[in-house]
């Protein structure tokens, strides 16, 4: 497999609480529901890409260790009016490439930039 062949399709983070994951990443960033299985998972789509949340524990194969999103935005401080204080771990807004680091209901990072 070479680099020209390869693409990204999209990534998968486990949850407990699916419900609670979907309504952040839906509801809160605004991303599409493409697929929503409630006992197993939610499939929301980022442009032509996805972004899997699963219910822990449904595969035998789950990943070690948390994943980092990052998220490309038009506007990283409106995107942080939106999402709310609450959820920024850190920002900075006044960079030359503004970005901001949120967290979704059970821990997992998302990285906003411009």
């Amino acid at each position: 497999m070479t680099a020209t062949t390869q693409r990204l399709a999209g990534v998968e983070l486990y949850f407990d609480d699916l419900g609670a994951a979907k309504a952040f990443y839906a509801d809160v960033l605004g991303l599409r529901v493409d697929e929503d299985h409630p006992d197993h998972h939610a499939k929301l789509g980022i442009g032509d890409r996805f972004i899997c949340l699963e219910r822990k524990g449904v595969e035998d194969y789950p990943s070690a260790d948390k994943a980092v999103l990052f998220l490309e935005v038009l506007d990283v401080r409106a995107a942080v009016e939106r999402v709310g204080s609450a959820f920024v771990v850190r920002s900075e807004l006044g960079a030359a490439r503004p970005w901001a680091a949120i967290r979704d209901p059970e821990g997992h990072t998302i990285v906003l930039t411009q």
